[in-house]
């Protein structure tokens, strides 16, 4: 079967929609979450008006339109009624994440800009969180750090997870990890809300139902002395994902689909919502994969709508008021594409593009040298449960050197401590022991960028790799002549027991 061939039907041009998939939740719906924020008041911006002739009343009725979840979101946060597409408003943000890599430059532009001794417009709406180059001895990396901790105790700053002793990651309770997976964990994600970071995955969180986008130091350092950031609304592309998910793909195999389907370039400056049977069946953790590569197919933000699930996943976790949105019935689509995702098989992105798409099957000659588990995309506690699985089904040990890299220090715990379904109480260290893969690293952004060549499981030499992070450009994961097979958790385990790209149906079935 083709990899394409599950898709239905698309249809283009801004029209009309009816409301598919999590259409329970629509804008007349009265379901609503905590206590909706305080409404600004409008403010009178005028007082005369020029003389004019007496206009008579429109004989077509109404022309208001419906809104998408993006939209809705962003007239809510620019203090407007309404917004549509190419729209440029001033959006008030809820959240600023920034890291080690770009934070150090964001603070810099602040500084500039705002003056030395200028404090944030609010220290309790900034999240830092260093995750990238941690578990290294580059002074330059280390001295990012540094920047931040100067910063935050500079500035009060409530929320930053701060890491001072690299050598035994544990012994800082305040550090988390990868910056997507623990704003998450922390409950810094909330449905309806304007979450803005210095990372490109940001768009991560609009699993939430939330605009959740990336930004870069110089929109970073005027949000970090405003709270406002100049946005262009972008039109919307509808994804309706029907049908059971068959139990050897996982949402990453989802998005490999879709990016395929319309390339890397195919939502550039779009929104990509997703709805149907199969997205209200996914995990929060999973929806966060789904979110998570919107990026990978040039999107401005990817969402989800919220439902019980979102809110059982943020009960305990946030105590800030939150309103979810949904969209229209009439909200107006550039574009729906539909699927069948109980036709859909294993999926990889082969060299050099996530959307250089191929059934993994097919794959089944590459020979690789390598495998690597983590990462934004790839690292989180059910991600490290799914491979734990194919390696307990198999059996078997595997056969090329397998790295482990958890996305934050609760992710390590659970992979020594949560027992993993059907094991007999086995945890997911215990398995992955068994089967010869490398002990679990502290829990960072990894190699997945890179990073100093002293970077855990950094590739530095010319190898093949299966692996479940998000990009396989050249240099991505350190050597420039690398090749990077993009996979789900499920692959990239089945592959580490071959030594070759492997469709898990081998081990799952």
């Amino acid at each position: 079967m083709a990899a394409s061939s599950a898709i239905a039907s698309s249809s283009t041009a801004f029209i009309n929609k009816k409301n598919v998939g999590l259409s329970a939740f629509s804008s007349q719906s009265s379901f609503s979450v905590q206590t909706a924020r305080k409404r600004i008041s409008k403010k009178i911006v005028s007082v005369m008006t020029p003389q004019q002739t007496e206009r008579k009343p429109a004989t077509t009725g109404s022309v208001k339109t419906g809104m998408t979840m993006t939209e809705k979101i962003l007239a809510k946060a620019s203090d407007k009624p309404d917004v549509s597409p190419g729209d440029n408003v001033w959006v008030n943000v809820d959240v600023l994440m920034t890291h080690d890599v770009c934070g150090p430059g964001s603070i810099g532009i602040f500084k500039k800009e705002f003056g030395q001794n200028a404090k944030v417009w609010d220290r309790e709406k900034l999240v830092i969180i260093p995750d990238h180059y941690i578990f290294t001895t580059d002074e330059r990396a280390n001295r990012n750090v540094d920047i931040l901790r100067d910063f935050c105790n500079e500035q009060n700053i409530k929320y930053f997870y701060d890491i001072k002793d690299l050598g035994n990651f544990r012994a800082n309770p305040d550090y988390k990890g990868v910056c997507h997976v623990a704003l998450a964990q922390e409950g810094h994600c909330r449905p309806g809300e304007v979450l803005l970071g210095t990372d490109s995955h940001t768009c991560t969180a609009g699993a939430f139902g939330q605009f959740a986008t990336g930004i870069g130091n110089t929109d970073a350092g005027f949000v970090l002395g405003t709270g406002k950031i100049l946005l262009k609304v972008p039109p919307t592309l509808r994804f309706v994902m029907d049908g059971e998910m068959p139990d050897y793909l996982l949402a990453k195999d989802l998005i490999l689909q879709i990016i395929g389907e319309i390339s890397v370039a195919g939502a550039t400056y779009k929104a990509m919502e997703f709805v149907g049977t199969t997205v209200e069946s996914l995990t929060m953790e999973e929806r966060m994969t789904l979110c998570n590569m919107v990026v990978e197919a040039g999107g401005k933000n990817g969402v989800i709508p919220a439902d019980k699930t979102t809110y059982d996943y943020l009960e305990g976790r946030t105590s800030v008021p939150y309103e979810p949105v949904y969209s229209d019935e009439g909200a107006r689509y550039l574009k729906e594409y539909r699927f069948d995702v109980s036709k859909l098989e294993p999926l990889v992105a082969k060299p050099h593009s996530p959307d250089n798409r191929a059934l993994a099957r097919e794959c089944k000659d590459v020979k690789i040298d390598r495998v690597y588990i983590g990462s934004c995309t790839g690292g989180k506690t059910e991600d490290f449960m799914a491979a734990a699985k194919v390696f307990l089904a198999s059996g078997k040990k595997v056969k090329v050197p397998t790295f482990l890299v958890p996305a934050t220090q609760k992710v390590w715990m659970d992979v020594y401590s949560l027992p993993v379904p059907g094991s007999g109480g086995k945890t997911c260290s215990q398995i992955f022991e068994e089967a010869g893969c490398d002990t679990p690293a502290s829990p960072s952004c990894g190699a997945c960028l890179g990073g100093p060549k002293d970077t855990y499981a950094r590739m530095n030499e010319a190898q093949v790799c299966v692996s479940t992070t998000n990009r396989n450009f050249p240099g991505r994961m350190g050597h420039k002549e690398g090749q990077i097979y993009l996979a789900s958790p499920y692959t990239a385990a089945a592959s580490a027991l071959t030594g070759y790209v492997t469709d898990p149906r081998e081990f799952l079935q």
